[in-house]
């Protein structure tokens, strides 16, 4: 076997990087372009190309390992076939490296960005968030936003808060991937730095509103496929808990993509696809944008804002204000033994503990939590927790 000397790698890498150039399209985020906070020793001798790196430093990451038990759009059901966090990310993932094979972007790019998207989301999805949010703005934090903590995962916490030194454009993707906001099309807001990627993060802490656009053409793409990803899905989801029938989706709608989760994929993917790359920026059709705009109008009346699925979400509200509170004891009086010192602070650096606020620590051990772990320590403080229907 041919041993795989230093130069041989970093000529291999060369070639890689070569044919990127050659392959992608002008308009495509190059490999060699992407940069780091912080210059990592052997950095220039290694043979990984740079956003490819970071997509393996998120699946190795802790935060991606509890996406497993985090939950969707459902909570407290007994059903193993309806979707969690974890298959959300890589159905993201899937689906814009598909949209980016195509269009010729950078496919390692594209997946580093989906996979680490949603790191930062607390216990029960979106419910959860609000409620977090909630508290920490009364405890006299910015709002809680789970892109936000995404980034304060991945650049502060993890790795006993050295972070994964993950590029710019892979962090500012993750940052700016708002899938609520409604674009038919979406061209990227290029030549930002870190400098600037501080700016917006904390201009977007102090409101929520505030719209955030991603720098690279790459992550742009990983917004529209958030969309594409959840929105059929979550139909298939309603559907298989009978919270709606197929009959129900607008017929509108069911003529333009389908009454399946396939067809609205295809048909979504398929436009964008077709569309190319107009004026520089990725977008949909007319008349695809406008039955988007439809469905997720849909999916928010008759799926996200269902009574039915918030059955558990009062005290699942009364133990997040428990284990707030209970937190904030334990940092108090300094309880070393407590859970938020045993399995979170005893494994930080003195970096992330001497500047942050007690709260701000708070709020990241609870968003951290996996559903299962986070009933566990609301029922050890006497909290009556929802069962499984």
């Amino acid at each position: 076997m041919r041993h795989m000397t230093t130069p041989y790698l970093l000529a291999l890498k060369d070639q890689l990087e070569a044919l990127e150039a050659g392959r992608l399209s002008p308009l495509a985020s190059l490999s060699k372009e992407g940069i780091r906070r912080r210059i990592e020793e052997g950095q220039d001798t290694d043979h990984r190309q740079s956003f490819a790196v970071d997509g393996d430093r998120i699946l190795h990451s802790r935060a991606y390992t509890r996406y497993i038990d985090k939950t969707q759009v459902f909570y407290m059901v007994k059903n193993d076939h309806i979707t969690h966090r974890v298959l959300h990310v890589q159905l993201v993932a899937k689906i814009a490296r598909t949209i980016g094979r195509y269009l010729r972007l950078n496919e390692d790019l594209i997946e580093a960005i989906a996979l680490g998207h949603d790191i930062g989301h607390p216990p029960f999805g979106h419910d959860g968030e609000k409620v977090l949010d909630a508290l920490c703005r009364e405890h006299g934090l910015p709002s809680f936003q789970h892109n936000l903590q995404s980034v304060q995962f991945l650049e502060r916490i993890e790795k006993q808060g050295r972070g994964w030194n993950l590029t710019l454009q892979t962090l500012d993707g993750i940052m700016c991937h708002d899938g609520d906001i409604h674009n038919r099309s979406l061209a990227p807001q290029r030549g930002k730095t870190f400098a600037d990627f501080d700016a917006q993060g904390k201009a977007k802490s102090l409101d929520r509103k505030r719209e955030l656009v991603p720098m690279t053409m790459e992550g742009c793409v990983v917004r529209f496929a958030d969309t594409i990803a959840y929105i059929g899905r979550d139909i298939e989801d309603a559907i298989e808990l009978s919270l709606i029938n197929r009959d129900d989706i607008p017929d509108r709608c069911q003529e333009i993509f389908g009454r399946t989760n396939g067809s609205i994929v295809y048909r979504l993917v398929t436009d964008l696809i077709a569309n190319g790359l107009e004026e520089e920026a990725i977008a949909f059709s007319d008349e695809v944008s406008e039955g988007l705009k439809e469905l997720k109008a849909f999916n928010y009346e008759r799926i996200y804002l269902n009574p039915a699925i918030k059955k558990g979400l009062a005290k699942i509200t009364s133990c997040y204000r428990v284990l707030f509170s209970s937190c904030l004891e334990q940092f108090d009086k300094q309880e070393r033994k407590a859970e938020m010192y045993a399995n979170f602070l005893n494994e930080q650096g003195q970096d992330y503990i001497e500047g942050q606020q007690p709260v701000a620590m708070v709020r990241d051990f609870i968003a951290g939590m996996t559903d299962e772990y986070f009933l566990r320590q609301a029922r050890l403080l006497g909290c009556e927790t929802p069962e499984k229907i």
